[in-house]
């Protein structure tokens, strides 16, 4: 499916009950989803590859919800503490309430939503498609935590990818062992030559193209829009599925 290259773009306050945070929605003119991206350790709304996969997923006709898991204040706080960035509870409480918000605006309301997480973004983004099954069609983790997002494991009911760098061994076997507790499909792909950050000439683009055909496949109406079948890698990848 090819998006058309003209995009709404704005700056946007999430509420989320208890904190306002700072976000960016970007809504392309024929966007028919759109996916909320739960940012990894450390990071913030203005994260680089997180910006990169969010406009290729705008090219494919998604809309994006990059926004900030933490305050100004906190943010400042975390960068000296670490304390806040792998308080999974919290994350996902807040990911959680933006999902809320997404279905109460104008732009979004009523569109099917996927969750996009890095590092312990991935767990908060699991234990949101958890809680909010009726909302949330499916979620791609990026070199994620799954295994942090516990119990939730068990009870996601959205198809879920998990991408992982194939030289980033101990975030690979963590990613294997939790997929041991989905009941749902779910598929590992490894991105060969990848290390955590994928920084390797050409990885962050495989991670890029296959999060956009994840999130069209299970997102996009297939009786009103010409999906494509779900593009993996030739080779090189882990695949493990379970139905529904």
């Amino acid at each position: 499916m090819a998006g058309k290259t003209q995009a709404n773009r704005q700056d946007v306050m999430v509420d989320v009950g208890e904190v306002s945070l700072e976000g960016t929605l970007t809504m392309p003119s024929d966007a028919s989803a759109v996916v909320a991206f739960a940012h990894g350790s450390g990071s913030s709304r203005f994260s680089s590859r997180n910006q990169f996969v969010a406009e290729q997923l705008n090219k494919g006709g998604l809309g994006t919800l990059l926004f900030d898991l933490l305050t100004a204040d906190e943010h400042r706080v975390d960068r000296l503490t670490s304390e806040l960035r792998f308080n999974i509870p919290m994350l996902a409480r807040r990911l959680a309430g933006t999902v809320d918000w997404l279905g109460s605006q104008q732009a979004t309301a009523g569109l099917p939503i996927g969750l996009f997480g890095a590092s312990p973004g991935a767990a908060a983004a699991l234990i949101v498609a958890a809680d909010r099954q009726d909302r949330v069609g499916a979620a791609v983790s990026r070199g994620g935590r799954p295994d942090l997002a516990g119990e939730a494991l068990e009870r996601v009911k959205a198809p879920t990818l998990l991408l992982v760098g194939g030289e980033d061994p101990v975030v690979l076997d963590l990613n294997r062992k939790a997929c041991k507790a989905l009941n749902v499909e779910h598929h590992i792909e490894v991105i060969p030559n990848a290390t955590h950050l994928f920084e390797e000439p050409g990885t962050l683009e495989q991670v890029a193209r296959l999060a956009r055909s994840w999130f069209q496949h299970y997102l996009i109406d297939k009786n009103r829009f010409d999906v494509p079948p779900f593009e993996r890698l030739p080779s090189d990848d882990i695949t493990i599925s379970k139905p529904r």
